[in-house]
Order: C-alpha cells, then sequence, then structure tokens
C-alpha cells in the first residue's frame, strides 16, 4: 500500500468529520513525505524507560531512524523498525547503510553528523548506494527539475531538511522579523547563559501578535508532525493559551539542558550538531557505540506498515519492548484499542511500551477497554521523571506501561 493510503487511514477515523475531515485530509499528504530527518524523541530516555538489555525484542517506529540504531547500542535480539512512511525507511536505510559501509567513523561523522561535505555525494554513489534497498535507492537517486539527487541534501545540511527540518528554518526567520534570534542560544556556555540569552532573544517574541496568532492555525504545525487530533489535545492542555504552552516547551528546549549535551537544542539553535564534541551528539553517532551499532546492523529490520498490521503477523509474546513516539493521539478510540489487542497479545511477561503524548495525560487510563488495561501497570510519578529527562523537551509526556505477569 502507498505510503499517503496508510497516512490516510491512519489519521482518518470516526472524528474525521467536519472542518476535521478537511485537516485529515491536508495532514495526510503533507505527511506523506520526508517529514523528519532527525527524530526529536530522547532515546537515551527510551533505554531507561523500556530497561534495553542484550536479547531483547523490539518494535520501534522508524521516525528519522536515529532511534532504532541507538537502540542497537544495547545488543537487541531484534528491532523492528516500523513505519506509514517510506520516506522515513528510506531514510533510516541510507543511515544503516553508512553505517555497514563507510570505511571508518571518522567518515560516518562526516556524512551523518556534519551532513554538509561535498565529498558526500561521492561517498553515498561509491560506498552506500549500492547497499541500499531497490526502493530506498530509488528515492535517494531521484532528481529534481534542476538534475539534483535527493541524496545530494548530504552534502547541504541535510537535518536542515524534510518537513521538520525547513519549519525550524522558518522559525528562525520569523524570530528575526519579530524582534528575536533563536540563533544567539547557540552561543550560550552555560546554563545561566541559556537563560540570559532566552529571555533577552526568544521570549518576547511569544509576546507579539503576529505569533499569537500563527499559534492557533493547526495547519502550520502539520511540518511538526501534528495532526489535527493531536493539535486538539494540545489546545485542550493549554486551555486555550497555546502561545503559553509554546514558550514553556520551547524553554525547556533551550534553559533545562546544557547546551553541548543537546543534540536537540543544537539542531533547533545552531543547526547543526558540534561534530567536536562528542557529548552534544546524538548517541547512535557517538564514538564509544560506532563498533557496537556496526556489529548488530544486522539485527535491524525495516517494514512499510502500520503499527497494528505489523503486529497481526506476530506470534503472541514475541516482543519484549516497543516504542510508539506520539502515534497513538492520532487515534481514535477504536484504533487505540485495536493497536493494544495485539500489543497485549504479542507482548512477553514484564514486556515494555513506552511513548509520547502532545498533552501530559496518557490517552490509555480513559479510553483502553478496562479487560486490556488491567493487563499493564504504569507509574505516573515515574513517567514525570522520565519527561523531565527527555531532552528533545517538546512533547506533554512521556508514559511507560509494563506487562503484569
Amino acid at each position: 500500500m502507498s505510503t499517503h493510503n496508510l497516512v490516510s487511514q491512519a489519521v482518518t477515523n470516526s472524528t474525521t468529520t467536519g472542518l476535521k475531515a478537511i485537516g485529515d485530509r491536508l495532514f495526510a499528504s503533507w505527511f506523506s513525505r520526508l517529514v523528519y530527518a532527525q527524530i526529536w524523541e530522547d532515546p537515551e530516555v527510551d533505554i531507561e524507560a523500556l530497561q534495553l538489555r542484550p536479547g531483547m525484542r523490539l518494535l520501534t517506529i522508524s521516525s528519522g531512524g536515529c532511534n532504532a540504531l541507538a537502540y542497537l547500542s544495547r545488543q537487541p535480539a531484534e528491532v523492528h523498525a516500523v513505519d506509514l512512511n517510506d520516506t522515513h525507511l528510506a531514510m533510516l536505510a541510507l543511515k544503516k547503510a553508512a553505517f555497514a559501509e563507510l570505511p571508518d567513523y571518522s567518515t560516518l561523522l562526516d556524512f551523518l553528523g556534519d551532513a554538509s561535505q561535498r565529498q558526500n555525494a561521492q561517498r553515498y554513489r561509491r560506498y552506500i548506494a549500492a547497499a541500499l534497498p531497490v526502493s530506498a535507492r530509488q528515492y535517494w537517486e531521484h532528481r529534481n527539475l534542476w538534475g539534483t539527487p535527493r541524496y545530494a541534501l548530504f552534502t547541504r545540511h541535510a537535518y536542515r531538511h524534510g518537513l521538520l527540518g525547513r519549519f525550524i528554518g522558518m522559525g528562525h526567520v520569523l524570530a528575526r522579523l519579530m524582534g528575536g534570534n533563536l540563533g544567539q542560544l547557540a552561543k550560550a556556555t552555560s546554563l545561566e547563559e541559556q537563560k540570559a540569552l532566552f529571555e533577552r532573544h526568544l521570549a518576547p517574541v511569544f509576546r507579539h501578535p503576529l505569533l499569537r496568532f500563527l499559534c492557533h492555525r493547526e495547519s502550520l504545525l502539520y511540518s511538526m508532525g501534528i495532526p489535527p487530533a493531536q493539535f486538539a489535545a494540545l489546545r485542550a492542555d493549554a486551555s486555550g493559551n497555546l502561545p503559553a504552552l509554546f514558550e514553556s516547551r520551547m524553554r525547556r528546549l533551550a534553559c533545562d539542558f546544557p547546551l553541548a549535551e543537546n543534540p536537540y537544542a543544537q539542531q533547533a539553535f545552531a543547526r547543526r550538531y558540534d561534530t567536536d564534541n562528542q557529548r552534544s551528539l546524538p548517541l547512535y553517532l557517538q564514538q564509544a557505540h560506532y563498533h557496537t551499532i556496526r556489529q548488530q546492523l544486522g539485527k535491524l529490520q525495516l517494514h512499510h506498515h502500520s503499527l497494528t498490521d505489523f503486529l497481526d503477523e506476530r506470534a503472541p509474546q514475541s516482543l519484549d519492548a516497543y516504542v510508539f513516539l506520539d502515534a497513538q493521539d492520532w487515534m481514535d478510540d477504536t484504533q487505540l484499542n485495536a493497536l493494544w489487542r495485539q500489543v497485549t497479545r504479542t507482548a512477553a511477561p514484564g514486556a515494555r511500551v513506552v511513548f509520547r503524548t502532545g498533552g501530559s495525560a496518557s490517552p490509555l487510563e480513559r479510553r483502553l477497554a478496562p479487560q486490556l488495561l488491567a493487563c499493564w501497570h504504569t507509574d505516573p510519578a515515574y513517567n514525570r521523571q522520565l519527561h523531565q529527562r527527555d531532552r528533545a523537551a517538546i512533547y506533554g509526556g512521556v508514559h511507560v506501561y509494563t506487562k503484569r505477569t
């Protein structure tokens, strides 16, 4: 099935009526292209939440693929990366092939970390192209009207591309127009400086009438992967004051974690990774994990399916860990319960599920059928601790559920 049809099925549900139906169709069209060149969920939090250890069998949504590769650092038995959007699977396939085929860590960091060197086009052709699945190679070698292949993104700051990358770039431009400057935050050398620069260069932007108007235009947030159903949850969580909610989350990203140790803040404010500082790199690109991830690549399998359809084909008790990102925010009650019937069937005793939510509340407590919910346990206090440690800082909640034994 095509990406557009899979995304349409995911966002079109019992709530798709009236104006929301138009929004759902627009989002499905928008989300059927490359949205995330890198993920915006902290896999270090996932690894802790899942208690990920050697030999475990894991299912994750692919997104930009950084998470699936990061999990390999813990030597699982299986990692299944599932996504509705085959462009995200093409991104993961390219990153996987880069690990497998580029000759050393330094070259890998040039290609996937710096992602802007002219030599990367030649590296793609020499090392990576032949190792890609046919569909992924067709995607990366497609040429635009000017004859430029897609793999040239890695000669032009790849993470500034995709819908979210361009959205961040637009945010920099808009902030300047409104008297702010996102780039100034990248100059901070301490948490105190980060807070001072936020107050000087970004906080005033959230008081600007134009930004307050734009915050309520849900179609502008499609580039962040926020569908209409999730936008409604955000608005409810904000009690209607979306500018204040977005300011609080941007403040967490900018002020709560040292910039030198936060790859998400690096991309948001500097629009690059600091490849000279290992602590600022995402886990999968850190040299300490390079050899382990490379040795474990055979454990990683890619699947163009919905979560529920993939799980429907799995044997009972065949998985130990699940990473759903924020996918459940898209679902109505029917879709959510269908997913968790398969999760409960395929989960081994003690299996764990971790997911994010746009709002602060877990959807399971009020929407999951009681007989399914009774099979699982969660600790809200622990969930809040996980959320506070998530350096991406864009979600309202991180939740982990453990299957009762």
